[in-house]
């Protein structure tokens, strides 16, 4: 699946569900909760996971759960591209344009 076709599936999902309709800042605020959980997953990665509630798991299980999490952040980033009808590609093409620009002079 390309970028443009996941874009669509996100849109056709959130919407069936109803959950694009959220006010932008109940979204903003699923993004920055799934950013944390970006955050754990990467530390359960990179140190483990010390409280006595949590169990010590797998590198391919902790690997697994940063991919699911990333997966949210970018189902909500799609969310906000979406709503202000902002395709992918265009987000893509903005950021190297913004970095070249930057630092490649």
């Amino acid at each position: 699946m390309d970028v443009t076709e996941f874009q669509q599936w996100i849109k056709d999902y959130y919407e069936t569900r109803g959950w694009s309709e959220l006010d932008i800042f109940i979204r903003i605020g699923f993004l920055a909760e799934e950013t944390g959980e970006v955050a754990r997953a990467i530390r359960s990665l990179e140190i483990g996971r010390d409280r006595p509630d949590e169990r010590e798991e797998s590198y391919t299980k902790n690997k697994q759960e940063l991919t699911e999490e990333l997966g949210d952040v970018l189902g909500n980033l799609i969310i906000i591209a979406n709503k202000y009808e902002i395709p992918l590609e265009e987000v893509f093409q903005a950021h190297k344009e913004k970095l070249s620009n930057r630092y490649d002079g």
